[in-house]
């Protein structure tokens, strides 16, 4: 498995896991609480403290726990990798965020639920009317706080997540993964542009000599000019012993 990949891992269970926190904290501040507080102080102190002993479980352990250890992992990796700088510092808000919420709980929210643990709910009224107390208002309160953190750092690593999608390319956008680049020039098999140019206006038949020359190196003009001797002087059809028998023989004129 790659650094990048591992990443993207330990970001996504990071989000996961401090969203499922983060409903948990929510839900006890707009349903939870507010049905137990219309609730009588036997039944208020004997739901919550039921509530506390049912929810010391594996899944919330793994999600408490597994939020702050993912976050941190994923920093780690982003610091790691150095490929995805923008979602930097949305992991470390998120971090910080829920890092908040994990010492609300651990300093205020845990100690109230033990201090609740040890009220009898087959004492006296007063007793349990005491008990509630000291612990609904300063409870609901602090949950209230680390839930608006938790939310927080939900959206945060949300956000650091898409940041971290959009600088991991795909494999259409990785270079050579369709053998062409965007704007490049598509090539035929033997390597030279599909489209060639318009035709150059020097362009010759193949098998030509250079400008001026004919198919065999000789000058086009000079075979020209020797066609049209030949043909004009009546050579035509003639053999070259014709030829040379018709030209004037110098030693016989000299010798009339």
């Amino acid at each position: 498995m790659s650094l990048k990949t591992l990443h993207t891992a330990a970001l996504l269970a990071a989000t996961l896991t401090t969203g499922l926190m983060a409903g948990l904290f929510a839900a006890f501040s707009y349903a939870v609480m507010p049905g137990l507080g219309k609730a009588g102080d036997r039944t208020f102190v004997e739901g919550m403290q039921r509530i506390n002993t049912a929810i010391l479980n594996g899944w919330f352990m793994s999600c408490f726990l597994g939020g702050l250890a993912f976050t941190a992992l994923a920093l780690f990796l982003n610091l790691r990798s150095g490929a995805d700088r923008s979602a930097l510092p949305w992991i470390i808000a998120g971090l910080a965020l829920y890092l908040a919420m994990f010492v609300v709980t651990s300093a205020i929210n845990v100690p109230l639920n033990d201090a609740l643990a040890k009220a009898a709910t087959s004492g006296n009224p007063s007793e349990l009317a005491a008990a509630r107390q000291d612990f609904e208002s300063k409870w609901v309160t602090w949950n209230t706080v680390r839930a608006i953190a938790n939310v927080a750092a939900f959206a945060a690593l949300i956000w650091a997540l898409v940041l971290h999608g959009r600088a991991t390319p795909t494999d259409s956008e990785a270079p050579g993964a369709s053998g062409t680049h965007r704007g490049s020039t598509p090539m035929s098999a033997a390597g030279a542009p599909s489209h060639p140019g318009p035709a150059s206006p020097t362009a010759r038949p193949a098998g030509a000599g250079p400008q001026g020359m004919g198919p065999y190196g000789t000058d086009s003009h000079a075979s020209n000019s020797y066609a049209s001797n030949s043909y004009g002087s009546g050579s035509y059809g003639q053999t070259p012993g014709s030829a040379s028998a018709s030209a004037p023989n110098p030693a016989a004129s000299s010798a009339r």
